[in-house]
């Protein structure tokens, strides 16, 4: 917005995903996170061009941000590790980490490790589900399979570390869990996001079953030890299931 001119103008129009947690660079740049494919990631723009360029990648979740100096100071989490703080490099987003808060403690742990699978949908289209293996996790073994059911209805399931629903501890307990990013979340475009509207009880519960349907069909999942679990809309995904 030109406050001189009255003047506003749209800067995201071509960009699928929302925007959020906006820095202005000082000059013509402004930076924001945005959450992309289950992961959220720093994005710019330059009002001048016009064109979004995300700057970081890789599996994680950066939550906040600072910007000085022509450096980038983050807050990264991942399905695995709780938030600690990294450098990230504006030129080519290379990141380097800066702390190791929780390091001591994660030596002492053994977690499981988190696959990262493309889902056929009942529409024809490709769904991603992070997908978490029990520590000491033996392929010749069968395992109880557990569905995450995201609440929201429209909140991303992403690389977020949780003290509420933590997937690694969920693992811990013998389970593979099963988290889709099903119709009506964030982080795969306007149209993937806005489908659910309306439609409760349709598409996204497909798209829940065709997850675990999905991995049911690997011979370490027990197909006859089967659950689900999850809350607010998710809890309503739960029973609507049931």
């Amino acid at each position: 917005y030109d406050f001189e001119t009255g003047l506003m103008q749209y800067l995201t129009a071509r960009f699928d995903y929302n925007a959020m947690n906006v820095v202005w660079s000082g000059s013509d740049m402004l930076y924001f996170i945005a959450p992309i494919e289950a992961t959220h990631q720093i994005c710019r723009i330059a009002p001048s061009v016009g064109e979004v360029e995300v700057v970081t990648r890789g599996d994680h979740d950066i939550n906040a941000f600072t910007l000085a100096g022509g450096r980038i100071a983050a807050e990264v989490c991942t399905i695995s590790m709780a938030t600690e703080f990294y450098t990230v490099d504006p030129a080519d987003g290379r990141m380097e980490r800066l702390s190791e808060i929780n390091g001591e403690i994660y030596r002492h742990i053994r977690m499981g490790e988190v696959q990262k699978r493309w889902v056929p949908t009942s529409d024809g289209k490709r769904m991603l589900a992070w997908v978490i293996l029990p520590p000491d996790f033996d392929p010749a073994k069968k395992y109880p399979t557990l569905l995450y059911c995201q609440g929201g209805p429209q909140s991303v399931v992403s690389q977020f570390w949780s003290y509420r629903w933590n997937f690694q501890l969920m693992a811990a307990q013998g389970y593979i869990v099963v988290a889709p990013n099903r119709r009506g979340l964030p982080s795969f475009g306007q149209e993937w996001l806005d489908q659910i509207s309306g439609d409760y009880s349709g598409q996204n519960i497909r798209d829940n079953l065709s997850a675990i349907d999905d991995v049911a069909k690997e011979p370490w999942a027990d197909e006859t030890r089967m659950g689900r679990v999850g809350a607010s809309y998710g809890g309503y995904s739960v029973y609507f299931l049931a």
